[in-house]
């Protein structure tokens, strides 16, 4: 590892290359690892697949997104928890700690009822295994705003044994980003690097390019005492080439590596605001 902290690519940061461009790009890029985001293509779900790339190109899967998202409600299954509980065996099989996944929709309601509970049991299965929840956003369309996440769409307010903080998210909830790592503290498990101009929508911009702030965030895990890892979540669908993608994906890996490595230990991780 070249940092303290890994740096995963995650493999939605490709799309709509496949699940195994993003092995090949995290290689060829110096990736720490990859976050393997479990959606339709049917490489992301399959344990042998995604082994033999990882030892192929020599990069770890380090992180397992669930599928969690509106276009992967089909995915193994259509019971939520059963695709949670796939996604604790995928990442136990691949080595991966940390399984990230998303408060569930208000539609869900049954799912969200036992959601703190069916977490346990799952912890309690999988032990080696995090399930981190991730901080989401509202949505605003014209001109009225809806939280489609029960209880909502901050995990925070809740309380989980583990969390995934998105900066693209803050953005996105008009949230302090420094200020959501304060309320994750130690459980502050995963991060999702992206980038933000807090218009209402996820954008998940190359870090630097928004408003968001990442560099400070990623400079201040050290004096957090994180252990977990931090994956680039940015989209890169509107490149026109490979190459470009690829630029994306070395600034943004540059970006994470050249704060992480400004981290101070002994700075406190609370921000003082002037």
């Amino acid at each position: 590892m070249t940092s303290r902290v890994p740096v995963l690519l995650s493999s939605s940061s490709v799309f709509p290359e496949p699940t195994a461009a993003a092995f090949e790009m995290a290689a060829s890029l110096g990736y720490d690892g990859v976050e393997v985001m479990v959606w339709t293509d049917a490489v992301s779900q399959d344990a042998g697949a995604l082994r033999g790339l990882s030892a192929h190109y020599g990069v770890p899967v380090l992180s397992v997104h669930a599928p969690c998202l509106l276009v992967t409600q089909r995915v193994w299954s259509p019971d939520p928890w059963e695709r949670l509980r796939r996604a604790a065996v995928l990442a136990e099989t691949l080595g991966a700690p940390t399984v990230v996944v998303h408060p569930p929709f208000t539609w869900q309601r049954e799912y969200a009822r036992t959601f703190t509970a069916g977490l346990n049991r799952l912890v309690t299965k999988h032990p080696d295994v995090r399930f981190a929840v991730e901080n989401m956003y509202p949505v605003r369309m014209a001109g009225r705003e809806f939280v489609p996440y029960q209880p909502g769409w901050d995990p925070t307010d809740t309380g989980y044994d583990s969390y995934t903080l998105d900066l693209s998210h803050c953005a996105a909830s008009h949230t302090d980003a420094l200020r959501m790592a304060d309320a994750m503290g130690p459980n502050l498990a995963h991060v999702h690097l992206g980038d933000g101009t807090g218009e209402g929508r996820d954008e998940h911009l190359v870090p630097g390019r928004g408003n968001q702030p990442c560099g400070p965030l990623l400079a201040s895990l050290a004096g957090r005492g994180f252990t977990g890892s931090v994956a680039v979540e940015v989209a890169t669908r509107g490149a026109k080439s490979r190459a470009i993608r690829e630029d994306d994906l070395r600034a943004s890996l540059e970006f994470a590596r050249q704060h992480l490595a400004s981290a101070n230990p002994s700075t406190p991780a609370t921000r003082v605001d002037a």
